[in-house]
């Protein structure tokens, strides 16, 4: 599969360095030299120095055989203008950033008059994440499945839950809750428990279960389950403006931090149930006026990384508010990780996962088709949801007597309405969704699950 990359900024990095682990053939192309040459030092893809919305350079780039055109410019009007003329240029699918709020209104439109086979917003998609979290708080971070009736929840095990010594099989009977232990992270190891593992204090643990069965099992352990009600959002781009959005839909009071004076005046007009305030949200005397002891959630989402995370840090000192910072640079997630600062979104990340599900979905449509897919575990393993569309070797059999292959987990099967959290009799059939957990990179169908 041939794929070009217009725009080689952090979302283009990222991207290349997921795809070029895809047997995917890459070429990048920017208008800065010094982009293309600081790629290509890390990544095996020819490199274009020129206009991705020029035919002459898009040309040069193999449009003529190219299966999927990205843009992912800083534009999006150049960005939707690549697509269109790649379409005219080649028979190939097109996928576009677009983060202007006015276009999202219009994706409908555009996608149906212009062709375009796919829409990235990073900053839609990072705000969905956060409110996420926001109606659960006590997860650090919730993945959906199946239109949001399956999730993956990742929390950290505290004294107070009183499960450290005790393995999987024993909390299971001890709790009898509908739930599946799929993902432990302990400093560096990185587990795919079985009923045996031991949980320790400090652990990082993933379930999957319905949004009802997670509930009742963090209450039962004694975690908040309830949304939150009030959140202080610091910054006020464009990511402030989708949350506070999705927020005030869920009922939850929000108050907007923004330096910039003119913007603070177009977030009222905008968001005019929202309080939005002209300050500095590294102030701590104006945090304190604007009631961060009492606020129940504090998002940080300046355009600085440092000032995200130092502002979460020093809330946790005087505020026992939920945090959430967003973070860009990647290089920097190993570090932030043992900060323990609460949730941390990387848009970037989350782009990248939209945009390999695709590409998977092209590479396999077939026998079972990719539907979602997560990097988790601190991105050592993923989480996908296969469409099962024809039988095969890995339909029709118990899962009990399944060849699968090590550090594999089949997490759910989606039944005529119904979700199972499946055990050894149950059999994966044509017509369900099965989530899949495992260490192992580059599942595309179904029957990847199986050892050769």
């Amino acid at each position: 599969m041939h794929i070009i990359i217009v725009g080689c900024g952090k979302v283009g990095r990222t991207l290349a360095e997921k795809l070029q682990q895809e047997n995917t053939d890459i070429t990048l192309v920017d208008i800065k030299e010094s982009k293309i040459n600081d790629l290509g030092d890390d990544i095996d893809a020819m490199g274009i120095i020129g206009n991705g919305a020029s035919i002459n350079t898009l040309m040069e780039a193999g449009i003529e055989s190219t299966d999927i055109l990205i843009a992912v410019t800083g534009s999006d009007e150049l960005n939707l203008l690549c697509c269109l003329i790649a379409q005219k240029a080649g028979d190939c699918h097109t996928i576009a950033r677009v983060r202007n709020p006015i276009y999202s209104q219009e994706i409908n439109f555009i996608k149906e008059r212009l062709g375009i086979s796919l829409f990235i917003n990073p900053e839609l998609a990072a705000a969905q994440e956060i409110s996420r979290v926001l109606r659960f708080p006590s997860a650090r971070k919730i993945d959906t499945f199946i239109r949001g009736r399956v999730e993956l929840l990742k929390f950290k095990v505290l004294p107070e839950f009183n499960l450290d010594g005790l393995s999987i099989r024993q909390i299971s009977d001890r709790l009898r809750c509908d739930i599946l232990f799929c993902g432990a992270e302990r400093q560096e190891e990185i587990t795919i428990p079985d009923g045996n593992y031991v949980v320790q204090n400090g652990d990082m643990l993933s379930i999957m279960s319905t949004p009802r069965n997670a509930a009742i099992f963090f209450k039962k352990i004694g975690l908040k389950t309830h949304q939150v009600r009030n959140a202080i959002l610091i910054g006020g781009g464009t990511i402030s403006y989708y949350l506070a959005k999705l927020l005030l839909d869920m009922k939850i009071g929000v108050k907007i931090i923004e330096r910039d004076e003119a913007r603070c005046e177009h977030l009222l007009e905008l968001l005019p149930d929202a309080t939005v305030i002209n300050g500095d949200g590294a102030d701590r005397a104006l945090l304190l006026e604007e009631g961060i002891r009492e606020a129940e959630a504090l998002v940080t989402l300046t355009n600085i990384d440092e000032e995200n995370i130092f502002l979460a840090l020093s809330a946790k000192k005087f505020s026992d508010a939920k945090l959430v910072a967003k973070v860009n640079r990647l290089a920097f997630d190993d570090v932030i990780d043992d900060l323990d600062i609460g949730s941390v979104i990387y848009p970037k990340y989350i782009t990248a996962d939209v945009i390999l599900q695709y590409v998977r979905a092209m590479q396999n449509s077939i026998g079972s088709n990719v539907e979602t897919l997560y990097h988790i575990l601190d991105n050592k393993a993923e989480a996908l949801e296969f469409r099962i569309n024809e039988e095969s070797a890995a339909t029709g059999v118990s899962l009990a007597d399944l060849n699968t292959k090590d550090n594999l987990l089949v997490g759910c099967i989606y039944r005529h309405g119904e979700v199972r959290i499946p055990r050894g009799q149950d059999k994966i059939q044509v017509g369900d969704s099965v989530i899949i957990v495992t260490t192992h990179h580059g599942l595309r169908d179904i029957t990847d699950i199986l050892k050769r």
